[in-house]
């Protein structure tokens, strides 16, 4: 099985499977390391784009 990467929101950090926090806490499962260390900024960029996304459907 392919390892799977999660990001702790509590605690800043990325954490594998085996080792990772609470449900509650975590974005994922990644397939990369490297995904999961982008994962706060991705949802961040997410967020924004529905914001204005919202904003523009509130304009017509």
């Amino acid at each position: 099985m392919a390892k799977q990467w999660f990001y702790d929101t509590s605690t800043g950090q990325v954490q594998e499977l085996e080792r990772k926090g609470q449900a509650k806490d975590l974005l994922g499962p990644y397939a990369s390391r490297e995904e999961a260390e982008q994962a706060l900024a991705r949802a961040h960029a997410r967020t924004e784009e529905n914001d204005r996304r919202d904003r523009e459907e509130d304009d017509w």
